[in-house]
């Protein structure tokens, strides 16, 4: 029983966290949004996440960024991952 409540909580956070990265990437589009509360709020949990990634993956000509891609399927391996780990061991 307890390992459900694991994965469950595990698979939650996965997806807030991807949300999160998708709607800071979309806040780029318009910088003002950026600069908001939440955007200052999103940046500070989803920065440090994304530059791992930018180190990588440089922008492309400056402009295009495809960080954000990666570090979302990375995102996703590690908690399948996981998960996988989990329900073998429990």
């Amino acid at each position: 029983m307890s390992e459900l409540v694991v994965v469950e909580f595990i698979e939650r956070l996965r997806t807030i966290y991807t949300f999160m990265i998708i709607g800071y990437v979309l806040m780029s589009w318009l910088p003002n949004l950026r600069e908001s509360f939440i955007g200052e709020l999103l940046g500070k949990l989803v920065e440090p996440y994304l530059s791992v990634f930018r180190r990588i993956i440089p922008p492309i000509g400056g402009v295009l960024d495809l960080s954000p891609i990666l570090a979302v399927f990375a995102l996703q391996f590690v908690a399948a991952g996981l998960i996988a780990v989990i329900t073998y061991f429990m």
